[in-house]
């Protein structure tokens, strides 16, 4: 390459880095922003998804040097080919995600090899806590979606973190797990997913509570369409859904449906459509569980949280609901004891 030609595709860069900067400045003022952190397989596919629907512009945030511009570049140039402006962002700093309407927060370590579950517990209690700090500094009306794992205790830190009221941070658990039991009714029926809905509730784990009794397929209760055998084996299916994934791919872990399960989310807050799904909130009372995140049916809308819908349960569904909320109640209390530990 000669030298003019070097300067002209430098020239040529600069000009596009311009163009691009204030493209995104400008459609900022007149639409919505949603902040993913975190931008590995479940972040790029949010940003992926988000910018499929076209109607917010996306911030992707990571530590790691070039890797979330290279994602933002990339799906940026996928818009000319799939039809959507979605301006994109990459940023390993904070300040591109200020003013967002929603933030998604999904950084966070996997266990390792020889890593005590303290161990786990405390490194991503440090990364939820940064983040969250970094994010309502530069964005103090946004709603905080929670994906970090373990979900229900990530939650926690959020909510201390952000100092925000409790309708606007809210944990992704529930929809994921209603979808996996969706699709395992469906499979076992032999029916279109559209037509099977389900919900689970409780904390994100194998403790989690799916409701059987309330799930139906058009309308008619899986229990007039199943034996009660097959019902359980479904409910123990869905309980271990995400480990069963694990297993198959060997290393990772499922990212596509977490990632539709958010966006799910973000369509119901942007959009502001009242949906009635499964989320990981701050009960205070509600289904008799007080100061823990656990999953119950909510309304979701542009103000985050508006509604906790209480169903009712029976005896046995109540009890299940109550050890799930106790196995939140033990991941908080050992966050605890770690935090006096480390000050």
């Amino acid at each position: 390459m000669t030298f003019a030609e070097t300067a002209l595709s430098h020239a040529s860069l600069e000009e596009y880095s311009r163009m691009a900067e204030t493209k995104a400045t400008t459609r900022r003022a007149g639409r919505p922003k949603v902040t993913v952190v975190g931008a590995g397989m479940t972040g790029g596919t949010i940003a992926q998804l988000l910018a499929l629907r076209d109607y917010a512009d996306v911030v992707l945030v990571d530590i790691v040097e070039g890797l979330p511009q290279g994602k933002a570049l990339d799906l940026m140039q996928a818009g000319p080919v799939l039809g959507y402006d979605t301006a994109l962002t990459g940023a390993n700093v904070y300040e591109d995600a200020a003013n967002s309407d929603v933030v998604v927060i999904t950084s966070g370590i996997a266990r390792k090899p020889g890593m005590s579950r303290d161990d786990l517990l405390k490194t991503n209690m440090g990364i939820v806590r940064s983040v969250t700090e970094s994010v309502v500094g530069s964005s103090p009306d946004a709603v905080i979606i929670v994906l970090s794992n373990p979900l229900d205790a990530m939650c926690h830190v959020a909510f201390d973190a952000a100092g925000l009221p409790r309708e606007r941070v809210i944990g992704q658990a529930g929809v994921l797990d209603s979808a996996r039991f969706r699709t395992f009714i469906a499979m076992e029926l032999d029916v279109s997913v559209e037509d099977v809905t389900a919900f689970v509730l409780g904390g994100h784990g194998d403790t989690m509570v799916p409701l059987s009794r309330y799930s139906t397929v058009a309308g008619i209760p899986i229990t007039e369409l199943l034996p009660a055998d097959r019902i359980a084996a479904i409910e123990e299916r869905t309980a271990n859904g995400g480990a069963e994934i694990v297993g198959l791919l060997k290393s990772g872990s499922a990212y596509y449906a977490p990632a539709a399960s958010i966006v799910a989310m973000v369509d119901a807050v942007l959009l502001d459509k009242k949906r009635v799904i499964p989320c990981s909130v701050l009960l205070q009372g509600e289904y008799g569980v007080d100061g823990l995140f656990v999953g119950v049916p909510i309304k979701l809308g542009a103000n985050g949280m508006e509604q906790i819908i209480e169903i009712t349960l029976s005896d046995d569904e109540r009890a299940a609901l109550h050890r799930s909320a106790d196995a939140v109640k033990e991941l908080v209390e050992t966050m605890e004891r770690l935090g006096r530990e480390g000050a």
